[in-house]
């Protein structure tokens, strides 16, 4: 595909393109000469009318903020534009506006289409075809939440989804508290609260796009439509990624279900299923290898994953946790909100304070279940971690740092286990129960921990205190992203706020060498560090008592080389949540699909290795 990609950008060197495509793939012409040729006078074509209609939606957007702020402080009232639409907004701006408008999409959508299906175009030219039923499991946040509530309070959201939607912005500004209320799950029974009713969205459309315009898995679901796939041999297995993984199973039958489709699976097909994850879905999948083969759970028995599981393609899988999700539910606060400019950051506490942020996260314990694993083990302790660079001046090993420690709420720097033990002091009861019911976070050094483990369900979503399946055909691939900036540990401050019931926050003041904000940066995909992404792939399950049977295992980094013009990344990108859409990821899910992943090979760049023997 480089030669599109020159004649697009108008590029004429002769240098190939930064990660090759697949066999054949520069022989399939897309689009027609002329239509690339109209492609490249784009740019020129349009930039008036570009700059003209960014400057027309900039001027609406300052009207939006501007009466938003006003609204906070009582000088409007949003009552009488309850009833705005999307035609009444139209019918008030400038026809010109919206000609542009209009225009822009077009050409943009021109622009990238040509690209959409290519991977599964070229290898269909190649001979590869629709083999093993596909599962994706979708990762934290990615699944849409609908209302199916029929009290008074949620007739007006029935059937609207209330998070992956317009109507979730559109409820979240008019009626931030009854948002709240239905957003956030019972804190004693971490079930739906009385008369509160969200339910997962089903079916494909449950995770293809978060909001209209941003994709997540569409692109993977495109081309696994090129080689033959539809949904008849394809599924998505959504679920309610705020539950806790045990009540998955209590409300909404999770497990039985997808136990369910993967056996229908191989009755039909007389295939077995590739399962695909992404981030914290791969958490649940392995915390579903382990109920549908315990007795009194799924009862599938022993030799149920080698019978009905051909491949797990693991990608970004924060199997050890994701660390930006400690300082979410301890101080409403990650590297995200850390680093906005000052305006942002006013306007953000206005419209959804740290502590609404953190009473959120607490009240979602399926957020939870990502809190980093393996404590100074893997994370390192006062002086020293695994992944610590040569000529690095502060360790990550003290994940919770304060520049000033005079009390017992800013006591010292705290290590990976003291940072945890000092969330719980720091949290309601309510929220501990939840956590320490449901998750463990410690390591089993022996064959006999690891087997005496397979019958706490709590241990399960932990895989340095469960095996994998006892399933010697099974095969495991990880595909993650590398060279992303992505938050390792953190400074904190007291927070002297009178107005506010948290104790700390990230003290965002601090600039000092590679530190931002208050934010430690290290490696990863951006969101979730490279230890986590990379260590069960690179050493874990290579260690006897974490798979016993000899599960294949095969790594392939992918390092983020973002194209500049693109606002996702483009073809190469590493990043967490933009790699589905990233091309070689496309290509080897559907030679893994397609009956041909032994043709993969490892690629290991980063210094994964290194890390990993140095993980006590």
């Amino acid at each position: 595909m480089s030669f599109l990609r020159r004649r697009i950008l108008g590029d004429s060197s002769n240098e190939p393109s930064r990660e090759a495509t697949p066999e054949h793939g520069d022989e399939l012409r897309l689009v027609p000469a002329a239509k690339l040729k109209a492609l490249k006078e784009l740019p020129h074509k349009n930039r008036k009318r570009r700059n003209g209609f960014i400057f027309g939606l900039g001027g609406l957007f300052g009207i939006v903020v501007a009466a938003f702020f006003a609204k906070q402080n009582d000088v409007i009232s949003f009552d009488a534009l309850s009833d705005l639409n999307l035609d009444s907004l139209i019918d008030v701006l400038p026809a010109g506006v919206i000609r542009d408008a209009k225009e822009l999409t077009q050409d943009e959508r021109n622009a990238v289409n040509y690209d959409s299906f290519s991977v599964g175009l070229s290898l269909q030219q190649q001979g590869i075809s629709a083999l093993h039923p596909v599962i994706m499991i979708p990762g934290v946040i990615s699944t849409g939440l609908e209302s199916w509530g029929t009290h008074e309070k949620s007739r007006q959201y029935f059937r609207k989804r209330l998070w992956g939607s317009w109507s979730m912005m559109r409820a979240l500004v008019m009626d931030k508290a009854s948002w709240k209320k239905h957003i956030m799950l019972d804190k004693t029974t971490g079930l739906d609260p009385p008369g509160i009713k969200l339910r997962a969205a089903q079916g494909f459309d449950a995770a293809d796009f978060f909001v209209t315009g941003y994709w997540i898995w569409s692109k993977i679901l495109e081309n696994l439509a090129t080689i033959g796939y539809d949904p008849t041999n394809a599924f998505t297995a959504a679920y309610d990624w705020r539950l806790s993984y045990s009540n998955l199973e209590v409300r909404d039958q999770y497990f039985t279900r997808l136990k369910s489709h993967i056996e229908t699976a191989l009755k039909v097909s007389g295939q077995k299923t590739v399962l695909v994850s992404h981030s914290m879905g791969s958490q649940v999948l392995f915390y579903f290898f382990h109920w549908v083969e315990a007795e009194g759970y799924g009862g599938g028995g022993p030799g149920w994953v080698d019978t009905h599981v051909d491949s797990w393609i693991n990608i970004s899988g924060c199997m050890l946790g994701a660390l930006k999700g400690l300082p979410a539910v301890l101080s409403g606060e990650m590297k995200d909100t850390a680093q906005l400019n000052a305006f942002a950051v006013y306007g953000l506490e206005k419209f959804l304070s740290r502590e609404e942020r953190a009473e959120l996260f607490r009240a979602m314990p399926g957020i939870s279940s990502m809190l980093p694993k393996g404590g100074n083990a893997v994370w390192g302790n006062k002086t020293w971690a695994p992944d610590d660079r040569p000529g690095q001046k502060v360790s990550y090993g003290t994940f919770i740092n304060f520049k000033e420690s005079n009390s017992t709420i800013s006591p010292r720097n705290l290590t990976m286990d003291e940072s945890i033990d000092y969330l719980f002091k720091n949290s309601e009861s309510w929220y501990q129960d939840q956590v320490l019911s449901n998750y463990s976070h410690g390591i089993a050094h022996t064959l006999a921990e690891v087997e005496a483990n397979e019958h706490d369900p709590k241990k399960w979503t932990n895989p340095l205190e469960t095996r994998l399946p006892n399933a010697p055909n099974l095969k495991i691939y990880c595909f993650y992203g590398i060279n992303k900036t992505t938050e390792r540990s953190y400074f904190y401050r007291e927070d002297r706020d009178p107005n506010t019931k948290l104790n700390v926050t990230i003290d965002t003041s601090l600039m000092m060498g590679s530190v931002d904000h208050g934010v430690i940066p290290g490696e990863g995909d951006g969101t979730v560090p490279l230890l986590s992404n990379g260590y069960m792939c690179a050493k874990g399950w290579r260690i006897h008592r974490y798979n016993p049977s000899g599960v294949k295992i095969k790594i392939h980094e992918m390092p983020h080389e973002p194209d500049r013009f693109s606002p996702r990344g483009g073809p190469n990108t590493g990043d967490h949540v933009d790699i589905l859409g990233r091309s070689s990821l496309n290509d080897l899910i559907l030679r893994i699909s397609g009956g041909h992943g032994e043709e993969i090979q490892e690629s290991v760049l980063s210094d994964i290795r290194e890390y990993a023997e140095k993980v006590k």
